[in-house]
């Protein structure tokens, strides 16, 4: 029905169908979620709500993204995986929504999932070598490619779930890497990549009307993790897969905010003496808030930097001679962002 189709109507025919399922369909997730008891209720200092809000919007972007895809991409053994690895992780978060589960048993169901896709063949062979001055041009992974995929897999969809602590944070730097993802999936020619990051941007972009601030429902751990595993798993095809074309740096950068968020929240809870695992009030997004800044204005000031980082992958794909400036200038801008938060040394 759509295989004659011209490419860039695929791709807009592609964000319509998820935008419209999903902007139709959160209504009914949210009613549903009122009805099981999927609420987040605001007991602690990391929620920045005053109100109970229902959970489950997940399942609403799930239902955009999966009948986009099915309609319009050709569904090969690694997208099979990718879909079959996102049906676990939705269920889990769905189930940890309405009833909070140990993060031990989500961490192993992740894992799980992971593997369902490294089963089907997205797999991590191979990356261009960051080091510009070697004589080896690829770095290949051999025995490691499978636990390399896997951590990489794990961190990303957690990372995700991790940054989703304001209206409409996780669900926007969604959006913005899947464009990136998109852009440069076009770049390398691979269409089907495009059209997957075409329907998670569409049904994140139906959601967001309903999770901006002020946010009428959350997407919870079953939106979270779904959009963190396919990012992180599409990321795998659409840039490790073209490591001839896309330097090391690219993933990295689309992905580099969750990723420094989750790998400074791991190192502060360490050096505390806490379980990595367990959850504080320290992340980015809290920092923000806590030196004066608004909801919207702190989303934003995000939204930025993913920009930034996300643009830089772009230019890196289409212009490989230059991937290590752009790549020192990306991580430069990130790391004194990232001190200036820190330090709060930002006025009101």
């Amino acid at each position: 029905m759509f295989e004659n189709m011209p490419m860039f109507i695929k791709i807009g025919l592609a964000v319509v169908i998820a935008l419209v399922l999903s902007f139709a369909a959160t209504p009914v997730v949210k009613w549903f979620a009122n009805r099981v008891g999927a609420i987040d209720v605001p007991k602690d200092s990391r929620r920045v709500h005053k109100e109970p809000i229902p959970r489950l919007g997940g399942l609403a972007i799930f239902i955009g993204f999966l009948l986009s895809v099915i309609l319009l991409t050709d569904i090969t053994r690694q997208i099979q995986g990718v879909l079959l690895g996102a049906v676990v992780v939705v269920i889990i978060g769905v189930i940890d929504d309405i009833m909070p589960l140990p993060a031990l048993l989500k961490f192993f169901i992740q894992i799980i999932a992971a593997l369902i896709a490294v089963g089907h063949g997205v797999v991590i062979d191979a990356f261009s070598n960051p080091f510009v001055f070697s004589a080896s041009n690829y770095i290949y992974l051999r025995s490691f490619s499978i636990p390399i995929t896997v951590i990489w897999i794990v961190a990303i969809t957690n990372s995700v779930n991790l940054i989703d602590g304001l209206d409409g944070l996780a669900v926007g730097v969604s959006i913005i890497s899947s464009i990136v993802l998109l852009i440069i999936s076009l770049i390398v020619s691979d269409p089907n990549v495009a059209l997957i990051m075409a329907a998670l941007a569409g049904a994140c972009l139906g959601f967001m009307p309903y999770n901006f601030n002020p946010a009428k429902i959350f997407m919870g751990d079953a939106g979270a993790l779904l959009l963190g595993y396919i990012l992180a798993t599409v990321s795998i095809l659409g840039l490790f897969k073209f490591y001839a074309v896309v330097s090391f740096a690219a993933p990295f950068l689309v992905l580099a905010l969750p990723l420094f968020d989750t790998s400074f929240a791991f190192v502060r809870r360490l050096l505390k003496g806490k379980n990595p695992m367990s959850p504080d009030r320290g992340h980015f997004h809290h920092r923000l808030l806590d030196m004066g800044l608004s909801q919207k204005q702190a989303v934003a000031v995000l939204y930025a930097i993913s920009g930034v980082l996300g643009f830089a992958a772009v230019v890196i794909a289409m212009s490989d001679e230059i991937r290590a400036l752009i790549f020192i200038a990306a991580l430069l801008i990130a790391a004194i962002v990232v001190f200036l938060v820190y330090r709060g040394k930002w006025k009101k």
